[in-house]
């Protein structure tokens, strides 16, 4: 193995196994700098002697471990500190730092990455806050994919993150599993984490890949374990409703070449429908528990209509536009806004769609969405104004970072100006 694909492997295994790692070592040394600091001290260990050795079998058991060791030596090295400082004449009200227990390292990751979310979104901080800097450490996405995912500059959400660590640096929160009511306020932030850790899987906002499925599959899987452990939660079950739809359709989204395909296009024979089924009994127990206008329910019932017609023909745009209209009420959002004008061009027409998308040409938070101006592009192309729609399609493939995205647009700009 050459030296560039042992890296291209290491950096795999590392975005795989950093935000566990992290999540758990911040539960134990209770320092966000701190784990960050000893995870990727792990990292260094590893690209030293990974190399010579070969990456392990189980290579996050082996950064675990590494990531131990050294903050065992963290510890005492704080634990001898005190002691010599308190024999100097320290402050006798310093409270000295007490060993935790360090077999916790060792505990189930599965589960625990789950709870560390839940301690994560802490109410010292602003819901954005929470939800920024938890899917920073613990979901796995880099600054510009969380700021893509808020349509915010990325220098925003960056020092959103930072003011969220010097927070909780200052405050000295303990991390322990919410309960009762608090665990209930945190909810909602959690949902959120999982929803947009899904998003970035199913539809990747940079690189070569259209979809990053390891995301789909974890936040799947966070989905799952929640709905099990809160299954009174209305909105639990939405959300997992509208997880294993989306996600069903993954193997016909794409050619074998890694080619977009859009909706209309693709093979429903090779959506998943058991996963349909799964999506379906979810909304369905959402819905008995008197959540049925919840904004993750109202996305599953809207994926639900695509889910269940047999062909793209039969799809129920009217109701999916009235779902939209019930969405935008209970989640007021542009981006909500922009999607229920897609359903209202194939419910009534682009020429009455048109307008709403135009309009949304103002709101600040589109600005370098690509999404608008693809939309757009959709419309005037419809309505048989295709030079105007070319330059809504390049205008998309320069704004988005996904290379399978851009080359999709630009055949849809190319085949319109050749027209």
């Amino acid at each position: 193995m050459d030296t560039a694909e042992l890296h291209r492997r290491i950096d795999a295994v590392w975005r795989l196994e950093s935000p566990k790692l992290i999540g758990t070592l911040m539960r134990v040394v209770r320092d966000l700098d701190l784990a960050e600091e000893l995870a990727q001290d792990a990292l260094v260990a590893a690209l030293e002697r990974w190399p010579t050795s070969g990456i392990p079998d189980n290579p996050g058991a082996w950064l675990t471990t590494t990531a131990k060791h050294r903050a065992i030596d963290q510890l005492r090295h704080r634990q001898l500190t005190e002691r010599k400082h308190a024999l100097l004449g320290g402050d006798p009200g310093h409270e000295s730092h007490v060993m935790p227990d360090l077999d916790a390292l060792d505990d189930d990751i599965g589960d625990d990455l789950l709870r560390l979310i839940f301690t994560a979104c802490h109410p010292v901080l602003p819901r954005e806050g929470q939800i920024a800097l938890t899917l920073r450490l613990l979901g796995g996405l880099t600054t510009p994919e969380i700021a893509r995912a808020f349509l915010q500059p990325e220098a925003t959400v960056a020092q959103r993150i930072v003011r969220a660590k010097r927070t909780l640096a200052e405050k000295q929160p303990t991390y322990e599993v919410p309960r009762g009511d608090e665990r209930h306020e945190r909810l909602d932030a959690v949902l959120a984490v999982i929803y947009l850790i899904f998003n970035e899987g199913y539809a990747a906002s940079a690189g070569d890949d259209l979809m990053r499925p390891t995301l789909c599959e974890e936040a799947l899987r966070l989905a799952r374990t929640l709905a099990a452990r809160l299954a009174d939660e209305p909105e639990v079950h939405g959300l997992l409703a509208l997880l294993e739809i989306q996600a069903s359709r993954g193997a016909a989204r794409v050619e074998p070449d890694g080619t977009p395909i859009l909706l209309a296009q693709q093979n429903r024979a090779r959506w998943d429908h058991l996963a349909i089924q799964r999506g379906l009994t979810s909304l369905t127990r959402a819905e008995k528990l008197g959540g049925s206008t919840g904004p993750y329910a109202l996305q599953a019932a809207i994926a639900a209509c695509h889910a269940r017609a047999p062909e793209a023909a039969a799809t129920d745009w009217p109701r999916i536009a009235a779902l939209y209209d019930q969405l935008v009420d209970v989640l007021p959002s542009p981006v909500v806004e922009l999607n229920r004008a897609v359903a209202v061009s194939m419910a009534e027409g682009p020429a009455a769609a048109l307008p709403l998308v135009e309009a949304l040409r103002e709101a600040p938070a589109l600005t370098n969405y690509h999404l608008l101006p693809a939309v757009h592009g959709d419309l005037l192309e419809k309505l048989g104004r295709l030079p105007e729609a070319s330059a809504a399609f390049l205008k998309a493939a320069a704004l988005t970072g996904n290379a399978r995205e851009q080359t999709l647009l630009r055949q849809r700009a190319a085949a319109c100006a050749e027209v």
